[in-house]
């Protein structure tokens, strides 16, 4: 692997491309990543652009429709992290047995790529914005979304608006749960 690489999409595909990029094996420091990550989103000339930092690593997405990315450590993710969010379908866990740090942790990351993806990443309710993890064939209306390959021990995901309106968020859609 190099210090970037290109892990999602082509020019030719119709969907995002995204990097991964390493600052260790650049040589770079927290900062020093935040500035190659930015200078490649001003470069990439695409009309929407998404930046996700979890030190060593950044991703940059850049689309021709609105897109978020998002990538996070596996951590330990106790009781309260999920109440905060899970909405209730999330609740329980996917079928069978499962790795539940890297569940939680997947499924905050498909929050925060979406929310991105969606215009704000701090407007949505995570107890009420359904993951992208959990999505059929990861669509919901005109949304996609997929988990990218990263090293061991971290989680990512890339959402984009791949053609036609984004739907109204009111709670009565794949994207948002009720309030209970």
């Amino acid at each position: 692997m190099s210090p970037e690489e290109l892990i999602y999409g082509r020019d030719d595909a119709g969907v995002p491309q995204v990097s991964l990029l390493d600052a260790a094996m650049a040589g770079l420091g927290a900062a020093g990543l935040r500035y190659w990550a930015r200078r490649l989103a001003a470069t990439s000339r695409a009309p929407y652009t998404s930046r996700s930092y979890r030190y060593p690593y950044a991703l940059v997405a850049w689309h021709g429709q609105p897109v978020g990315t998002d990538i996070e450590r596996i951590g330990l993710c106790n009781e309260d992290f999920a109440d905060l969010i899970c909405t209730p379908s999330e609740r329980s866990g996917p079928p069978g047995p499962f790795d539940r740090d890297r569940y939680l942790t997947s499924l905050w990351s498909g929050k925060e790529a979406l929310s991105k993806a969606l215009g704000d990443a701090v407007a949505y309710e995570p107890s009420r914005l359904g993951s992208p993890a959990c999505w059929p064939h990861r669509r919901a209306g005109p949304w996609r979304a997929d988990e990218l390959n990263v090293p061991p021990g971290y989680v990512a995901w890339l959402c984009w608006k791949s053609a036609g309106t984004c739907p109204v968020l009111d709670g009565r859609g794949p994207l948002m749960e009720p309030v209970r």
